[in-house]
């Protein structure tokens, strides 16, 4: 029950958080948004982990699982707040919908998972051409909005490397304390990132920009994470990847409708196509085992 809980939340908040990285930049630089979230992450994080009396482990695998966690934390969501300048909050979601299958891959060539077979693979192809439908459409509007989604599917590359990664490690710590690890790693480094490209602090942001940081760094950073690899040590990672399936309609929705971002055939197709082969990777398995 309490899996599923997390796994519902998770989904609420992945679809959420497309929306607020975009508002967050509003009246300041992408890298101060993303900064200032993990700054205030990191610091709920450790009061959370003092109120539980929750120490850090330190030894060496606790620290490579720290590492792994820091490359989804450093990485990914940099290459997000990147891109977000460029694109539709909505594309972040569905761009990230590819990740089960990233996942499937990893997880087939480091973990010795049977996730490979042909119907889905026939999936992945499925959802290559919606991103192929995705980016020529972002080629339409700009260069760099091409970048952009470029930019997002490195994120969705990075995180489920790091996924897969810390499932490899299997460190046996709680999902919190990795949370804070890797929060640790990653904190300096959007320090130093933010004081070598940008090292201004604005005098005054918009409303939807400091609600959009403080849900960000309240709520997304340390429960979402936290619950994040929470599931992550119950669930294999391609079913905790399959999360994105519901993800996208949601964000594109919630970027229509708050942001007014628009909708065009074009990205309807491509999330279609995205939506489809999802739908196809959740459901083979479960089909194949019925038959048999």
């Amino acid at each position: 029950m309490r899996v599923t809980l997390a796994y519902l939340f998770i989904i609420l908040l992945w679809a959420t958080t497309p929306l607020a990285i975009k508002w967050s930049a509003d009246g300041s630089s992408y890298i101060f948004g993303v900064t200032a979230r993990m700054l205030i992450g990191l610091v709920c994080m450790l009061f959370m982990l003092l109120l539980l009396r929750q120490g850090m482990h330190w030894h060496p695998r606790a620290r490579r699982t720290y590492f792994a966690v820091a490359v989804q934390i450093y990485g990914a969501m940099f290459a997000v707040y990147w891109a977000a300048q460029y694109i539709p909050s909505g594309w972040i979601s569905v761009i990230f919908g590819l990740s089960p299958f990233m996942t499937a891959i990893l997880s087939a060539i480091w973990l010795g998972e049977r996730s490979l077979t042909w119907d889905k693979l026939l999936a992945y192809l499925l959802g290559m051409a919606g991103l192929t439908v995705m980016f020529y459409s972002a080629l339409l509007i700009s260069y760099q909005t091409a970048l952009g989604i470029l930019g997002v599917l490195l994120a969705t590359f990075l995180q489920t490397f790091s996924a897969v990664w810390v499932k490899k490690i299997h460190a046996q710590i709680p999902a919190m304390t990795q949370v804070a690890g890797g929060l640790l790693f990653a904190v300096p480094l959007y320090l130093l990132t933010w004081w070598l490209i940008d090292g201004q602090i604005p005098t005054a942001l918009p409303l939807n920009s400091v609600f959009a940081i403080l849900y960000l760094g309240v709520i997304a950073t340390p429960i979402g994470f936290a619950l994040y690899y929470y599931i992550l040590t119950h669930l294999a990672p391609t079913r905790v990847a399959l999360i994105t399936l519901i993800c996208p309609v949601l964000a594109l929705l919630l970027g229509h409708y708050y942001n007014q971002e628009v909708l065009t055939l074009k990205i309807a197709i491509g999330t279609g196509l995205i939506l489809s082969a999802l739908i196809m990777h959740s459901f083979v398995d479960k089909l194949r085992k019925n038959k048999y």
